[in-house]
């Protein structure tokens, strides 16, 4: 199957190939006919089975470059994500020269506002920015083809339903409406039965290939030794690049910390950051510029970061959705990752959720620390455990340079 097969112009699908994109992927194939028909959507796809594009390309297809209005709006959940689709729709202004701009909290307000004076086409942006645009009248959605909702369940449980409610409210009521969420929620349903025409659903099932494609690994520990634990783990996997997941804010600063007094290449990314502090961090870490990105949940959804080959959680995650979104950003495009979460004996109730949640039980390995020596050992339901040695002993690091080599 090619994308000119779906409807996708040439032009376009030359740029795909020229970014080693040949074959479209289920969610693309299903979801990108039907919207170029015009028709309201919601699609249920997990992060990393192709969704950006799923949307990106018949919305691209049916922008006209003549018209200097704003034709289509993406709301995403957060900055990060805004600035990836940015990037996406950005790698395919070759094939059709649009304007494209990103709007979200944290950048120079007036700078947008110009861009907008200028003709902007499509917008890609976070609820809040979206509302302030339109409270000063600086942004105008009455000629709007498209509206996208991606991961619609993580804009509405982050509170976002006034925000939304306004945008739609002020936006063209011939529209097409899209809504791309990993769950469809209570919530969701609500919204799309207020503001949808008879969408036509879709949903890929992604998640046992998601599983399949990463070996999970849980290690029991205690909150007194997680970090040691962490650490172990880390010297004896040796990630080329990992994103180590904690529950709060407060969390991944002092386990930030933490690591780099031991001297491991990492960063914090979470929501007390400034913008601009958010953008160098995952700049760098695409760039392959730093290892280890110790962040919150605000970097588990729709992040693409090419080279993930593990994912920690140094928290354990509040349920099995939570579980799939955090450990989906490694064993993307076919390849295999790891994900390795620590468990504390207070958690092992969300742990045995989680399990139920996936339909599968994760292997499991147990710290242990003696003096000196550490080592993790296997958990096993028959009689006795078999140790495994991971001493530190024999993995080779210079102390003062932790991790990569």
């Amino acid at each position: 199957m090619k994308f000119s097969n779906l409807g996708i112009s040439k032009a376009l699908e030359n740029v795909l190939q020229e970014n080693r994109i040949t074959e479209p992927t289920p969610i693309q194939e299903q979801s990108i006919p039907v919207i170029l028909k015009g028709k309201d959507v919601m699609a249920q796809a997990q992060t990393g089975t192709g969704k950006t594009l799923a949307f990106l390309l018949p919305i691209l297809e049916k922008i006209d470059p003549n018209k200097g209005v704003v034709q289509a709006l993406i709301v995403t959940p957060t900055r990060e994500l805004a600035i990836q689709i940015t990037n996406e729709a950005k790698k395919l202004q070759e094939a059709k020269e649009i304007n494209i701009l990103a709007a979200y909290g944290g950048q120079d307000v007036e700078k947008q506002i110009n861009k907008l004076k200028g003709g902007v086409h499509l917008v890609i942006g976070t609820p809040g920015r979206l509302e302030d645009h339109l409270r000063r009248k600086t942004i105008n959605f009455k000629n709007l083809k498209t509206l996208v909702l991606d991961e619609a369940d993580q804009i509405l449980d982050m509170g976002f339903i006034h925000e939304i409610e306004e945008i739609i409210n002020n936006s063209n009521k011939s529209r097409q409406t899209l809504f791309f969420s990993a769950t469809l929620t209570k919530k969701v349903k609500s919204l799309s039965g207020r503001y949808m025409r008879k969408p036509e659903f879709i949903k890929v099932e992604s998640k046992k290939v998601t599983l399949d494609e990463i070996q999970q690994i849980v290690i029991e520990t205690t909150d007194r030794l997680k970090q040691d634990a962490l650490c172990h783990a880390i010297d004896e996997h040796r990630p080329f690049m990992a994103i180590i997941f904690c529950r709060t804010k407060l969390r991944a600063q002092k386990l930030n910390e933490a690591l780099n007094e031991r001297g491991y290449d990492c960063d914090e990314l979470h929501g007390d950051l400034s913008q601009p502090k958010r953008q160098r961090v995952m700049k760098k870490f695409r760039d392959l510029k730093l290892q280890f990105l110790v962040a919150t949940d605000i970097a588990a959804r729709g992040l693409d970061i090419e080279g993930m080959s593990y994912v920690f959680n140094y928290d354990v995650p509040e349920d099995a959705e939570s579980y799939i979104h955090r450990i989906g950003r490694t064993g993307r495009a076919g390849k295999d990752g790891v994900a390795i979460t620590f468990v504390a004996p207070k958690d092992q109730r969300t742990l045995a959720d989680i399990e139920q949640g996936i339909e599968m039980k994760i292997q499991k390995q147990r710290y242990e620390k003696e003096g000196s020596e550490n080592s993790f050992v296997e958990v096993k339901k028959s009689s006795k455990s078999k140790k495994r040695d991971f001493s530190k002993k024999s993995n080779g690091f210079n102390k003062n340079r932790r991790g990569r080599r």
